[in-house]
């Protein structure tokens, strides 16, 4: 198989475990609209779709009511829930190996771009990736496949080659919205999703460093303690 001309990386359940900040921030709206708060599992499932979507699926909202609960739930999520993430062991290191490689990379996540760069700038990552792709603040570029399509539209008009991309992901939204533009999917294990969600996916990993081995890149070796 010839290299991987260009990365995408997926942000929740990939680079980072942000399920504490969503979650806390997910039950906060909840007591806000005077609703019951679902329980932990419940609340986990909406790591990774769209909010909006997520709402409207999950609780049975109406869209006006989704929209409301977005604007408690990201007033919250930006003062306090965006930095209560922490960077899952050895990502740092492929998306390092990965840029010394001078492959390519963009995020392409459903999160709003902002949040999405507080995470990464706070963890020291930001340098790693070329282009930040996210969902629009009004939430009309959300689902997986126009965040790809987005994100292969801006390394595109960079001359990047797109012969070969691949994304990297947890859940199946991943793995479907990138199915959609031709794009391959390497599931990683240690995210959100479950067993069954990895259906579709080009390859399955449970560690980065199966993750590095994957993506053709060779990761730092730390000096003997």
């Amino acid at each position: 198989m010839k290299p991987w001309s260009a990365i995408l990386f997926d942000l929740d359940g990939t680079i980072a475990d942000s399920a504490p900040g969503i979650t806390s921030s997910l039950a906060h709206t909840f007591e806000t609209l005077g609703l019951p708060v679902p329980s932990p599992a419940e609340l986990v499932k909406y790591v990774g779709p769209p909010l909006l979507e997520a709402f409207e699926e999950f609780e049975g909202f109406t869209r006006d009511q989704a929209e409301r609960a977005l604007q408690i739930y990201r007033a919250h999520y930006y003062e306090k829930g965006a930095l209560d993430s922490t960077i899952f062991p050895g990502m740092p290191e492929v998306l390092a190996a990965v840029h010394d490689a001078g492959i390519p990379t963009s995020l392409a996540t459903s999160k709003p771009e902002y949040p999405a760069t507080m995470i990464l700038d706070h963890a020291g990552l930001t340098g790693y990736l070329d282009i930040i792709t996210g969902a629009s603040e009004d939430e009309v570029r959300s689902a997986k496949k126009d965040v790809v399509e987005e994100a292969l539209r801006r390394l595109r008009a960079r001359g990047v080659d797109l012969s070969n991309p691949v994304l990297i992901g947890d859940r199946h939204h991943d793995v479907e919205g990138a199915a959609v533009h031709g794009v391959p999917t390497i599931f990683v294990e240690w995210g959100y999703g479950s067993p069954a969600e990895q259906v579709g996916a080009v390859d399955v990993v449970s560690t980065p460093s199966e993750l590095a081995d994957a993506l053709g890149v060779a990761l730092e070796e730390k000096p003997a303690a």
